[in-house]
C-alpha cells in the first residue's frame, strides 16, 4: 500500500500560499511546495509556517523546492526531490494543485503586444504543462493500493488523487460574451483543454485511481488581480483563505464521474 502526498506549486503568495497553510492545519499529510529559484527556501517555509503550532510535526511535513513553470531544468530537479521524498514504491502523489498564472490584460485588441502575449501562454498554459510532464507519474497507478487519508484528519480527501489546473471562468469559450483579454482568455482555455487531456490519459493509466479537473477559483483579493478590485466589487472578492477551503471542499466533493471537466468554487461546472 502507498501513501499519500500533496504537492503545492507555486506556493509563495495568494492562493498557493492560503492552500498549503490550510491543508498544514487540516490534515497530517506531508506537502512538498514549490516557489521560484529567486526565493530563500528557508523563508519561504519560515513564512508558510509563521503563525500556525511550532510543533515539529508541521516543520517535518512542510518541505520546499525551488521549481520555475519558465525554466524546465528547475523542474527537473524538482520532481528529482520529490521521487527522493516520496519514493513511488511506498508512496502516491494523492492531491497536486498546478497554479501558475500571469495576466497581461487586454481591453481591445490595440493593447495586445506580442512579448506579453508569448508569456501569457508561457507561464499560464506551457507552464502547467510541464508540471504535468514532470509530476503526473507520481499519481497512483491502475494497480496501486492507496491508503486513505487518516480518520482523524479535519479534511477528507476523497479515495481517488486529483491533479487540479488552475483555469479561470474567462477561459471559457461557451461563457465568453464579453470578449477582450484576448491573450489571457485564450492561455486559460488551453489550462481547461490541457486538465482534460490528462484526464483522458489518467483513465488509460490509473482508471479510478487518479483524475484530472480545471477550476476556477472566483476573483480572489491577490496582488494577482489587485488592478481590477475596484471594477468587480467588494462584495464580490473573495480572500485567499476563503479561496483556499472552498477549492479543498470542490476536491474534496467530485466524484469519479465529473472527471476531465471544469469546475468553479461554488462546485458549479463551467463550460467549455
Amino acid at each position: 500500500m502507498t501513501s499519500p502526498w500533496i504537492f503545492i506549486s507555486p506556493s509563495t503568495r495568494g492562493i498557493g500560499y492560503a492552500l498549503v497553510r490550510h491543508l498544514l492545519r487540516r490534515t497530517s499529510l506531508p506537502i512538498l511546495a514549490t516557489a521560484r529559484t529567486q526565493y530563500d527556501l528557508a523563508d519561504v517555509k519560515a513564512a508558510l509556517l509563521d503563525g500556525l503550532s511550532s510543533s515539529d510535526d508541521l516543520m517535518s511535513r512542510l518541505s520546499i523546492v525551488h521549481a520555475d513553470v519558465t525554466d524546465e531544468a528547475t523542474l527537473e530537479a524538482a520532481a528529482a526531490k520529490a521521487a527522493a521524498l516520496f519514493p513511488p514504491s511506498k508512496h502516491h502523489l494523492h492531491l497536486a494543485c498546478a497554479m501558475p498564472g500571469i495576466l497581461h490584460a487586454e481591453k481591445n485588441l490595440r493593447q495586445v503586444h506580442s512579448a506579453a502575449s508569448l508569456e501569457s501562454f508561457q507561464v499560464n498554459s506551457v507552464g502547467p504543462l510541464l508540471l504535468m510532464k514532470h509530476f503526473a507519474h507520481f499519481l497512483p497507478a491502475r494497480s496501486a493500493t492507496l491508503l486513505p487519508s487518516p480518520s482523524t484528519d479535519a479534511i477528507q480527501l476523497p479515495e481517488h488523487a486529483t491533479w487540479l489546473s488552475m483555469a479561470a471562468r474567462v477561459g471559457s469559450t461557451t461563457d465568453n460574451r464579453l470578449g477582450g483579454w484576448f491573450s489571457y482568455r485564450a492561455s486559460k482555455a488551453a489550462v481547461i483543454s490541457l486538465a482534460k487531456s490528462l484526464d483522458v490519459s489518467l483513465r488509460a493509466r490509473s482508471g479510478d485511481r487518479a483524475l484530472s479537473v480545471s477550476y476556477h477559483p472566483g476573483t480572489v483579493r491577490t496582488d494577482f488581480s489587485r488592478e481590477f478590485w475596484d471594477s468587480v466589487g467588494e462584495a464580490k472578492l473573495l480572500s485567499p483563505e476563503y479561496a483556499a477551503e472552498r477549492l479543498v471542499d470542490v476536491v474534496a466533493g467530485l466524484e469519479v464521474g465529473q472527471r476531465g471537466r471544469c469546475w468553479d468554487w461554488k462546485g458549479q461546472e463551467v463550460p467549455p
